[in-house]
C-alpha cells in the first residue's frame, strides 16, 4: 500500500477509531491528485482541499471513500450504466451511493465534512421515509436504490433537487463492469470485508458493529435482464429434433450391414433435423398491469435484442380482458418501447393464450402481476415476468422477477 501524503495522518487515526475500515485501507490505492478527493475503482484520489479539513473530517473522508472501494461501487456503478444504456444518471447511483455510506458512517460515530447526504434524508425527501437508519440501511442496497431513483422521471428530478440543494458533488468515477472471469475480484472484497468487519466487531467500535445489517455488503443479485436473456436464448436455440423424414445414420450402416449379409431389413430409426421454421417469442404484455416505464424499456431491448441474435420473430399480445394489440417488434421500426397502447381494466388470461397458440410460439413471456384465472397450461412453454412482489406460484410455466 502506497499512503498519500495528504491522507497518512488521517489513515493514522483511522485505526483508532476504526479497525474495519482501517483494515480494508490497507486494501486500497492512496494517491494525491488535482481536484476534488474522489475514488476511482480501488483508487483513492486525494485533493488540495483535503489537508484545510479538520482532523476528525479527514478520518471521516477518508472511511467514506474507503468503503466506496470496499463495496466496489466504481465498478457497480459501471455495470449500471451498462444496463441502462442512454438512461444512465450518475449523478443518481452518486447520491443512492453517498446517502448509504454517509448513513453507515453517521451510525458508527464518525464526523463527515459538511453538507452530507443520507439515506434517511433523501428517503424522506421522496416521500419513502424509513423507520429507523437501521430500517433503512436493512432494505437499501445501492443498486437498488439507484434502479428506484430511475424508475420514475418526477421523483429522479426531485433526488437531483435535493442533491443540489445539499451541495451534493459527485466524487465516484465510473469504473469498469466485470468481465467474464472477473469474478475473483469482487470475492476477494467480499471477504476481505467479512474479515475487517470481524475485526471492528470484536473491537467494539466502528462499522463492525454495524457490518450484519448493511444490505449494500450482500452479493448483488444477478440482473432480472441477464436471466430473462439466458432464458431466451435456451428457448429459442435451434436445436435439432427428431425426424422420420430422414434415417438416422446408425439404421443406414445397420441396414448396408444387413443387406451384404443378406439378414433381415433392421427396424427403421429416425434421424435428426434442425426445425426449417423461424422461431418465434411471443410476449403477453398486460396492460392493466402497473409496469414502470424503465422496466417496459428494459425489458423491451432485451426480447428485441435476443430477437436479433437468435433470428427469432418477437410478437407482442398486448391485452387486458382480450387482445387490443398485435404487432411484431422490429417490423417497420415500431417497438415497445415508448408503444401508446390501451391501459385499465381487467385482466384475463383466455384470450391471450388462445392468441398465442396461433403463433405457434417457441416461447411466451407473460408481464404480467399475475392477478387473473390461469386456465388449462398450454402446449408451448410459458415465463411469467412479474414485476415487483408476486403472488403464489401459477400452476404452470416459470416465474422470473422484474423490476428491482
Amino acid at each position: 500500500m502506497s499512503h498519500s501524503g495528504r491522507a497518512a495522518r488521517a489513515l493514522a487515526h483511522l485505526g483508532d477509531s476504526d479497525p474495519a475500515l482501517a483494515v480494508l485501507a490497507l486494501w486500497c490505492r492512496h494517491r494525491d491528485g488535482r481536484g476534488a478527493t474522489r475514488t476511482h475503482g480501488n483508487t483513492i484520489i486525494y485533493g488540495p482541499i483535503f489537508a484545510s479539513l479538520g482532523l476528525a473530517e479527514q478520518v471521516g473522508l477518508v472511511a467514506h471513500h474507503v468503503l466506496h472501494v470496499a463495496l466496489r461501487h466504481s465498478n457497480r456503478q459501471a455495470a449500471i450504466a451498462e444496463r441502462l444504456g442512454d438512461r444512465f444518471d450518475p449523478s443518481l447511483y452518486g447520491l443512492a451511493a453517498d446517502g448509504i455510506i454517509n448513513e453507515t458512517l453517521l451510525l458508527a460515530g464518525h464526523a463527515l465534512p459538511r453538507p452530507a447526504i443520507s439515506l434517511m434524508d433523501l428517503l424522506s425527501e421522496l416521500d419513502h421515509p424509513a423507520k429507523s437508519p437501521v430500517a433503512a440501511l436493512g432494505e437499501w442496497d445501492t443498486d437498488r436504490l439507484t434502479m428506484f431513483l430511475h424508475a420514475d422521471s418526477q421523483r429522479a428530478e426531485k433526488a437531483r433537487d435535493f442533491g443540489a440543494k445539499r451541495g451534493f458533488a459527485r466524487d465516484l468515477e465510473l469504473g469498469e463492469a466485470d468481465q467474464d472471469g472477473e469474478e475473483q475480484s469482487a470475492a476477494d472484497w467480499r471477504n476481505q470485508l467479512i474479515r475487517a468487519l470481524e475485526t471492528g466487531r470484536t473491537a467494539g467500535t466502528g462499522i463492525g458493529r454495524l457490518g450484519a445489517i448493511l444490505a449494500d455488503l450482500s452479493p448483488p443479485a444477478v440482473p432480472w435482464e441477464v436471466q430473462l436473456r439466458g432464458i431466451l436464448a435456451r428457448a429459442l436455440s435451434d436445436m435439432p429434433r427428431r425426424s422420420y423424414r430422414r434415417p438416422a445414420g446408425r439404421w443406414a450402416a445397420m441396414l448396408s450391414d444387413a443387406m451384404a449379409r443378406g439378414a433381415p431389413e433392421p427396424v427403421f430409426e429416425p434421424g435428426r433435423a434442425r426445425d426449417a421454421l423461424r422461431p418465434r417469442v411471443a410476449i403477453g404484455l398486460d396492460t392493466s398491469s402497473s409496469i414502470d416505464p424503465m422496466t417496459l424499456a428494459l425489458f423491451s431491448v432485451e426480447a428485441e435484442g435476443v430477437s436479433r441474435r437468435t433470428g427469432a420473430e418477437a410478437h407482442l399480445l398486448a391485452f387486458d380482458e382480450d387482445v387490443h394489440e398485435q404487432r411484431q417488434l422490429g417490423s417497420g421500426g415500431w417497438s415497445l418501447t415508448g408503444a401508446d397502447l390501451r391501459t385499465g381494466g381487467g385482466t384475463d388470461f383466455g384470450p391471450v393464450m388462445e392468441a398465442a397458440a396461433r403463433l405457434q410460439p417457441s416461447i411466451l413471456i407473460m408481464l404480467t402481476d399475475l392477478d387473473a384465472p390461469f386456465g388449462p397450461a398450454p402446449s408451448f412453454p410459458v415465463l411469467w415476468a412479474v414485476p415487483g412482489r408476486r403472488a403464489p406460484d401459477p400452476p404452470f410455466g416459470r416465474v422470473l422477477l422484474i423490476g428491482d
